[in-house]
């Protein structure tokens, strides 16, 4: 099987693998800053798969580590063309994690939407963005250069929450000194709230999950 993920998940899927006795999984991921184009990711995904196959890495089962993350139903149509061929006999089958983004499937769903409908002007954060909140915020959205632009980009919104992964210790209170300081920045207080791996941890144990054979044994 193959976890075929976003960058931003690397941490997370190499945890649930290696606490979860599912070293048989591999796990590849692509670069987080597709998330600045979104219609790339279904062509980078499959790009990923011909380089793999050309390797000799093919697989019965892929989870693709994605929500549909801005693709436009685009990551939906990669999973049901492998699934048709998948049907026919030809290549593994594709899935991903439920969701519309990683916020709502670390949340899960009905907890983003109780906090969504709380206050739809939030600005989300999970560890990864809140660790590199600078590269991918400050810097990414251009407002290093032209501080006028937060302004543009985040003056509507009233807080920032962040959904951490991480439990206490050490590690946990290095990325919340980070959430805090990217929520200083835009003027905005900070909220935490601890989420786990979600529905991540519970798309992928669940589709590892060996299948129970259904062939009768003659008695």
């Amino acid at each position: 099987m193959l976890v075929l993920g976003c960058g931003a998940l690397a941490n997370e899927l190499q945890a649930i693998v290696g606490s979860g006795g599912l070293e048989h999984i591999d796990v590849e991921c692509l670069p987080a800053k597709l998330h600045n184009r979104p219609a790339l990711i279904a062509p980078e995904v499959r790009a990923r798969l011909d380089r793999l196959a050309q390797q000799g890495r093919t697989y019965e089962q892929i989870l693709l580590g994605y929500g549909d993350c801005g693709s436009a139903g685009a990551i939906d149509d990669l999973c049901a063309d492998f699934e048709r061929a998948h049907a026919a006999g030809d290549g593994p089958s594709m899935t991903r994690v439920p969701g519309a983004h990683c916020y709502e499937f670390f949340a899960t769903a009905p907890q983003f939407d109780e906090m969504s409908e709380a206050e739809p002007a939030t600005f989300y954060l999970t560890d990864y963005l809140a660790r590199h909140f600078d590269l991918l915020v400050w810097q990414g959205l251009g407002i290093a250069d032209h501080p006028e632009l937060a302004e543009l980009y985040f003056g509507n919104y009233r807080r920032v929450v962040l959904l951490t992964q991480t439990p206490d210790g050490a590690q946990r209170a290095r990325i919340e000194a980070c959430a805090r300081a990217g929520a200083d920045r835009l003027g905005l207080p900070l909220e935490i709230v601890e989420t786990g791996y979600g529905e991540l941890e519970t798309a992928l144990t669940s589709v590892a999950a060996p299948k129970r054979s259904t062939r009768q044994v003659p008695v």
